[in-house]
């Protein structure tokens, strides 16, 4: 009974690595788009002769997490299942290891990532060094007789200084039988200590009909209907060939955030405040963290394509007609400046805890003066 009871709890917990509505990838059923990368790991299973360490990259939401898990399943199996893998990483969804790794309970699988605090009801902007510190523990265990442990790291991009060097010491004298997954979107950013003790396996952007495939399961495991294809089509530029973004824009109502921000944009060089205020309050709670987050990640990437059309003129008629008026071609390195700067300021008032709504109005309001400038 007691165990049920800590399943349950680890289910009900948020995950920043998941989203609102949409199955976590460790429940992702099919993983789209990526057939080499699952051969070249089945292969190592199926030989026994695995490097230690793997850093899977490739850009956000296209899949790395759901093939991490996807190996975590397969590598934490009997050995009898492993000897099976052919050119996949595919499991039967009802055995022992596949559904202790659903609920997080298996002793031979490790997850580092940003934990949720109870007492602020928020997750960290990093992972912190004292969540790597698990590993510990975790590593003096010894793996189950010809099994394997899995330690998965989502995302490396998350981890601080003092983490990522806790991590390296792992990675330097890395156990028998362990093996680390290290996902990132940004490998560049890395320690090169770190990229230089691990395999590289860089996944690929996902092809439109994989895209279409992917997005259909997420929303179908929820018993929602699909986007249609007409929607899908809409949401491709602003989603980048990512499934995570476009799950996003298409089930949290992505669409309507970003027309709300060209909005605002349409009315500078003067701002419509009363709508910038309603806004804010909407994203300030702290249950609307995903909400918040796409909003930047929505305006930044405005600002950025307004910045690119008046120095390319390669837009649409609409966007090009919003970049004029609101850049012109005086102010194309001012602006380029500007997003780098209100980049940074969102990621010094995130760690420093400082009012969400305050941060939307001064984004906004510092917009408007370089639009009047």
């Amino acid at each position: 009974m007691a165990r049920a009871s800590a399943l349950s709890d680890t289910e009900a917990a948020p995950e920043a690595d998941r989203l609102d509505g949409f199955p976590h990838p460790r429940h992702t059923v099919k993983l789209y788009g990526h057939d080499l990368a699952q051969k070249i790991l089945a292969e190592g299973l199926v030989s026994g002769r695995m490097h230690h360490g793997w850093l899977i990259s490739g850009s956000e939401g296209i899949g790395k997490a759901t093939l991490a898990y996807k190996f975590a399943r397969a590598a934490l199996s009997k050995p009898e299942d492993r000897a099976r893998l052919g050119a996949s990483l595919d499991t039967a969804p009802d055995t022992p290891a596949s559904r202790q790794v659903a609920a997080l309970s298996h002793p031979g699988l490790l997850v580092l990532r940003r934990a949720y605090d109870q007492k602020t009801k928020r997750f960290p902007t990093a992972i912190s060094v004292d969540e790597v510190r698990r590993l510990r523990a975790f590593l003096s265990l010894s793996a189950e007789e010809g099994g394997w442990r899995v330690v998965i790291v989502d995302s490396a991009d998350e981890l601080n200084v003092n983490a990522a060097n806790a991590l390296l010491k792992s990675l330097e004298e890395p156990p028998t039988q362990t093996i680390f997954l290290i996902l990132s979107s940004e490998p560049g950013r890395l320690l090169a200590t770190i990229r230089s003790r691990c395999r590289k396996l860089s996944l690929d952007g996902l092809s439109a009909e994989d895209m279409r495939s992917a997005v259909r399961q997420a929303f179908e495991a929820e018993q929602k209907p699909p986007p249609a294809d007409a929607d899908l089509l809409a949401l491709a530029p602003l989603a980048g060939g990512s499934v995570r973004r476009t799950l996003l824009l298409g089930g949290s109502g992505g669409l309507q955030l970003q027309g709300r921000i060209e909005k605002l944009f349409a009315s500078l060089p003067s701002l419509e405040m009363q709508a910038a205020h309603q806004l804010a309050d909407e994203l300030q709670p702290a249950a609307a963290e995903q909400k918040f987050e796409l909003f930047f990640e929505l305006l930044f990437n405005y600002l950025a394509r307004l910045t690119r059309a008046v120095a390319t003129g390669e837009e649409n008629a609409d966007t090009l007609t919003v970049a004029r008026r609101v850049i012109g071609s005086a102010r194309v390195a001012s602006f380029a400046q500007l997003w780098e700067t209100l980049a940074r300021d969102k990621a010094d008032a995130l760690t420093l805890n400082l009012d969400r709504k305050a941060l939307i109005l001064d984004t906004l309001t510092r917009i408007e003066a370089a639009a009047r400038a």
